[in-house]
């Protein structure tokens, strides 16, 4: 199996979706994990559209890089431009990848209803949901610090 790390800035929206999403769709062929740059908690609605969706996020917790010290990832999918401009360098056979996503909560900020707020993270969730149905074939055809 092959072990994909999706780092994002604060490891509470995108970084955890894929998580979940590779855990669901890609068991038995991918080991996933999540963390960020930084810590910034579980988001709600992240949480909420998962569920909506099938997927259960809602015991995952946001964590830091070094929580994850000592695993050795064959790749680093960076799920944001934050963390991809500060992924920190990886020792071993870790390949890094770039597939940006938008930032639901930045889209949802000042949402004038629920549905409008919850939209952007459905959105994410799809687009998300579809990248992680393309692995791990689409890693192995790119070359290191790719975006794709």
């Amino acid at each position: 199996m092959l072990r994909i790390l999706f780092l994002c800035t604060g490891n509470s929206c995108r970084s955890q979706m894929a998580e979940g999403w590779a855990r669901r769709l890609k068991a038995g062929q991918i080991e996933p994990y999540s963390a960020g740059i930084e810590a910034h908690g579980l988001n709600a609605d992240a949480v909420r559209v998962m569920a909506e969706a099938g997927v259960d996020i809602s015991t995952h917790h946001s964590k830091r890089l070094e929580a994850l010290r000592g695993v050795e990832f064959d790749y680093v999918v960076t799920v944001c431009g934050h963390a991809h401009e500060s992924c920190p360098v990886f020792r071993g056979k870790a390949r890094i990848i770039h597939a940006g996503f938008d930032d639901p909560p930045r889209l949802a900020a000042g949402a004038a209803t629920e549905e409008a707020r919850l939209a952007p993270y459905r959105r994410v969730r799809e687009e998300i949901r579809a990248f992680v149905e393309t692995l791990p074939d689409c890693l192995a055809q790119h070359p290191q610090q790719e975006t794709l």
